[in-house]
């Protein structure tokens, strides 16, 4: 009878821990968070869509990550690429929770958050992720054939 009583004070113990530490890590992110540019310092957003890439003057990653995103939003009307340096901008940094350089928000037309890369995303996988909302290629005429 003591045993169980141990063991059922000792269940409560760890799933009241749990609860807590669950608590804490919980984050404030808002799926979908709509960007307003001018918190960015920029005056707009893409017309279709919007490339947001967070890098810092260290980020080892962040140039290249800068000219494929860069090449990319080139090729599809109506995109934009913004690249906002977080060296002296930790609020920024705090509020979109970037732990790494680069990172890469795509946002839709009316600059809500749809996609997040860690890391230095590749060419694919952004224009796959622009094909998804439906942003179509410069090349790539309204019939299908190629320009």
């Amino acid at each position: 009878m003591g045993a169980l009583v141990v063991l059922l004070a000792l269940t409560g113990v760890v799933a009241g821990v749990a609860l807590l530490i669950r608590r804490g890590s919980r984050r404030q992110h808002i799926v979908n968070e709509v960007i307003q540019p001018h918190r960015l310092g920029a005056t707009e957003l893409g017309e279709c869509a919007t490339l947001l890439q967070f890098s810092t003057e260290a980020g080892a990653r962040c140039p290249d990550a800068h000219r494929t995103l860069a090449a990319v939003a080139a090729r599809h009307a109506g995109v934009s690429h913004l690249d906002i340096d977080l060296t002296n901008r930790p609020d920024i940094a705090r509020h979109f929770h970037v732990m790494q350089t680069p990172t890469t928000l795509v946002l839709d037309r009316s600059g809500a958050v749809q996609t997040r890369f860690g890391g230095a995303p590749s060419r694919h996988v952004v224009e796959l992720e622009l094909a998804r909302l439906g942003v179509s290629d410069k090349s790539v005429a309204p019939d299908g054939s190629h320009r």
